[in-house]
């Protein structure tokens, strides 16, 4: 059957549903029994989430878990996690509860700086250009794009600052505007974009005007890299206090602990899966909230690589017997617009949390994904990853396998005292079967 298709859009959503069934699969009649299975029950719900993106055809669930007793700054949070990977939050959670004993979480904000470029090319004399703009263009900039902001500017927002950069030691004739924003508890992306596409007007329309020379502009876009945008989470406590049972003194645990940090910090290999296991708490809350995990994944990704090579997002050190472990990153997240006030479950998961600012809620992400690290990094030191990786993991390879419930009641407790792989499951299945 052709594979290609003309106005796919303006189809109905049960034609498009038709046409990929019949087109696609063997069993149509399956495949189409299954997406509709994922649809709301409730028609205004399933509306809202059609119209969310667009050629919807069904919805794709993700596990929604929480983490409880996160202790930040002395304010207790149960923090919401939707993610799909085993041992993930059972992680954060037993980070948290051993941090509780110890102090809690202390995280701040240290800077709330959001970035936008318009890129251009001048044909032009340079020093005509940076008179222009000194002498004219930056003024008339923030005049013109008085409507945009001012709402913004009522909130304690707005543009904080329009540079004119030259780039033509990169690229012949490369210029562009880059410009600081304040967004408060919005994302601010397309408050940020509008207020670009506004730039480069008014830039274009000046040049005309007083500059010999050609003038264009390439477009107008916010930058997803926020180094500006930073918060800090931290956890310390006395040496002596990090003990638990097992063979290895609260020392050797320390100094062990900060020796792996090192190796994330130093070897590129290493630091790629240290920082993925950042990324499991951060991904998962950023996620739960309606924000956007793409863009703050490639800013903290091009973050930890600021000095020229990729290296750990967080640190470790013993000094005076204190053991601390900290993480600076840029996080650009939102509280107001987009999926918060539209997503029933972003809005539950925003009032689990108090309905943080967006301030508060660059303190529980950072938090979030400072303590998957500390687990993730004292498993790896301790009892190894996969033990306790692979015992949460259990239950995927018994349901791939369709274990009833007394079959996983039995192999559970039979795998409390037994090494979890694929391989062990499915003879232990088969053996119980027999």
């Amino acid at each position: 059957m052709q594979k290609t298709i003309t106005g796919f859009s303006k189809l109905s959503k049960i034609e498009k549903i038709d046409w990929l069934v019949h087109t696609y699969f063997t069993d149509s009649n399956s495949a189409k029994t299954l997406l509709k299975q994922y649809w709301n029950t409730d028609s205004k719900l399933q509306q809202l989430h059609d119209e969310f993106i667009e050629n919807t055809i069904s919805n794709y669930y993700l596990p929604l878990g929480v983490a409880p007793n996160f202790l930040i700054n002395d304010t207790v949070y149960t923090i919401p996690m939707a993610i799909e990977e085993s041992s993930v939050v059972a992680a954060a959670s037993k980070a948290a509860k051993f941090w509780l004993d110890r102090g809690g979480f202390k995280a701040e904000v240290i800077s709330t700086e959001k970035i936008g470029q318009v890129h251009f090319t001048f044909e032009g004399h340079p020093e005509d250009l940076k008179k222009l703009f000194e002498n004219v263009i930056k003024t008339t900039l923030i005049i013109d794009s008085k409507d945009l902001t001012k709402n913004m500017e009522k909130r304690g927002g707005g543009i904080l600052d329009i540079q004119l950069r030259d780039k033509t030691f990169l690229l012949d004739h490369y210029f562009q505007l880059h410009a600081t924003f304040e967004t408060v508890d919005a994302m601010g992306a397309n408050f940020i974009n509008t207020c670009l596409e506004q730039f480069a007007t008014t830039l274009k329309r000046e040049a005309s005007i007083h500059l010999d020379g050609q003038l264009n502009v390439i477009m107008s876009i916010l930058s997803n890299y926020v180094p500006n945008c930073l918060v800090r989470a931290e956890v310390s406590c006395k040496v002596e206090e990090l003990g638990e049972n097992g063979s290895a003194s609260p020392m050797e645990f320390a100094e062990k602990f900060v020796q792996a940090v090192r190796i994330a910090e130093v070897e590129p290999y290493r630091a790629v899966t240290h920082n993925k296991g950042i990324m499991n708490g951060i991904d998962a809350v950023v996620l739960a909230t309606g924000n956007d995990f793409r863009a703050v994944e490639a800013g903290i990704h091009a973050f930890a690589s600021k000095d020229g090579r990729y290296s750990s997002l967080t640190h470790a050190k013993i000094e005076n017997d204190m053991f601390t472990f900290w993480m600076e990153i840029p996080l650009a997240l939102g509280t107001v617009g987009g999926l918060t006030k539209l997503h029933p479950m972003v809005k539950f998961a925003l009032e689990l949390l108090g309905e943080p600012s967006a301030k508060e809620l660059m303190k529980i992400v950072a938090v979030a994904g400072l303590a998957q690290n500390f687990g993730a990094v004292k498993s790896l030191t301790t009892t190894g990853i996969q033990e306790g990786h692979m015992k949460m993991h259990l239950m995927n390879i018994l349901n791939q396998f369709e274990a009833t419930s007394e079959e996983k009641t039995t192999l559970v407790k039979h795998f409390k005292t037994h090494t979890v792989t694929h391989s062990s499951v499915m003879k232990a299945l088969e053996s119980h079967r027999k």
